[in-house]
């Protein structure tokens, strides 16, 4: 399982995950503070704000906050099209594929106010009672300011 995250993904390496795994990291009693992007390849906005949580997962390399990229292209797609893409942008954020055929099965799970769009972000720090959810393109700074407040709360 994935609930650990030291380890090195490479553009063929990409783990497939089910909707349990988002539980396990939404539900971590760990004080790590989980940061969990939606996106596809083939959605601009979600392709535009990636540099953002790159940006994230430097910035915050030596803190417990981990930045995962789920990634929800069609199925077909993961072994040509995002191998591809994330050999191209050398992406040094976690990234793993939602291998669900019914998203339903697994949106309510993120968010109830998810509607299913994306690019969509769940900050999560479940030890500490911390969840704020974005449907929407985020730019850092609105990243870093959920982050600092999951990190800050008590």
């Amino acid at each position: 399982m994935l609930a650990g995250w030291a380890f090195t993904l490479t553009a063929q390496d990409i783990p497939f995950i089910k909707a349990d795994q988002l539980t396990a990291w939404k539900n971590s009693e760990s004080d790590t503070v989980f940061v969990l992007n939606f996106w596809a390849t083939w959605c601009a906005p979600c392709v535009a704000e990636l540099p953002e949580f790159e940006r994230l997962t430097q910035a915050y390399a030596d803190q417990k906050v981990k930045v995962i990229l789920v990634n929800a292209d069609f199925r077909s797609d993961v072994y040509t099209k995002l191998r591809s893409f994330l050999e191209r942008k050398q992406l040094q954020s976690q990234v793993v594929y939602i291998d669900e055929r019914t998203p339903n099965k697994w949106i309510d799970l993120v968010s109830p106010e998810w509607s299913g769009a994306i690019p969509a972000t769940l900050v999560v720090r479940k030890s500490h009672d911390f969840e704020q959810f974005f449907e929407k393109r985020l730019h850092y700074d609105d990243l870093e300011k959920a982050v600092k407040a999951a990190l800050e709360k008590s």
